[in-house]
């Protein structure tokens, strides 16, 4: 038999106390990249192939290597340990509520920035209900959004207002901003439609707008209040947002799969970038 070596985590790893046999072999994985190591550091490229070979059939967990291959005496990526670890960085909650009524509306958004997708949006209007949806589920942000208008007239206000509260709700999450990716893209498809969202919380509110949408209407939804929701959200979050329409005829497929893309850019640039933990993304030391 040869001893057992933990494959948990690389930092586990450790050739002065695991000793290994000459004749015997041993068999781990690394979570994070598995590499072949020797006493000089050099190993044959038939033997790499081999190893990567196995690594990438699927039909096993372990990659098997002969001992006499030694594992490095550190932690088999030493950066890593200089990281913080994700149990011992003290993260608030990033969370925000913001109600903001008018002579027009009446909206109320909470948003949490580190939810699993759940949306409970009320809005008085259903289209733009289901676009709220596919921010919630493909951002993994936990929204609930209620708004009263004068949707009697249209439903221009209510659209815009609805953006408005997001977009403060958003900005108010983030608070200083600090230890964000900050950046975000995504190129969505949605069978013919095919958009492509690129986005920055630079501080500076910027919208490049390039949607084509073929129809006045989907539903009783007014497609230009599309680009009135995205306006909103960005001055009030102080987002730089760029959305491209790379193909797609039908205007449902347009519109969802640019709210998914938007979501999926977000959720990227919202994220906590463990190397940055207490710092500003930018070079200037404030957004």
């Amino acid at each position: 038999m040869f001893p057992l070596v933990s494959r948990h985590h690389p930092s586990t790893f450790h050739s002065s106390t695991d000793s290994i046999a000459s004749e015997d072999y041993l068999s781990y994985r690394s979570q994070i990249s598995p590499k072949i190591y020797s006493r000089d550091r050099k190993f044959s490229p038939v033997k790499q192939r081999r190893a990567t070979a196995i690594m990438a059939s699927g039909w096993s967990d372990r990659i098997y290597l002969p001992t006499h291959y030694q594992l490095p005496t550190r932690s088999m990526s030493p950066a890593i340990e200089t990281y913080p670890k994700l149990s011992s960085v003290s993260i608030t909650n990033r969370i925000a509520t913001v109600h903001r009524q008018t002579g027009e509306t009446d909206v109320t958004v909470t948003i949490d920035l580190d939810g699993t997708g759940i949306c409970h949006a009320q809005t008085g209007i259903p289209f733009l209900d289901h676009m709220l949806h596919q921010i919630a589920a493909h951002g993994l942000f936990d929204l609930q959004i209620t708004a009263t208008g004068d949707i009697h007239i249209d439903d221009h206000h209510t659209n815009e207002d609805v953006g408005i509260t997001l977009g403060m709700a958003l900005a108010k999450a983030l608070g200083d901003r600090k230890g964000i990716v900050r950046f975000g893209h995504f190129v969505a498809p949605l069978d013919e439609a095919l958009v492509q969202v690129a986005l920055d919380f630079s501080g500076r509110p910027h919208l490049s707008y390039g949607l084509e949408i073929p129809t006045q209407r989907v539903g009783t939804y007014d497609t230009q209040l599309v680009r009135e929701f995205f306006v909103a959200v960005i001055n009030h979050s102080l987002m730089t947002l760029h959305i491209r329409q790379l193909d797609g005829i039908n205007s449902h497929h347009i519109i969802e799969a640019t709210f998914k893309a938007f979501a999926r850019a977000m959720r990227m640039a919202t994220e906590l970038d463990l190397r940055r933990m207490g710092t500003i993304p930018s070079s200037k030391g404030v957004l």
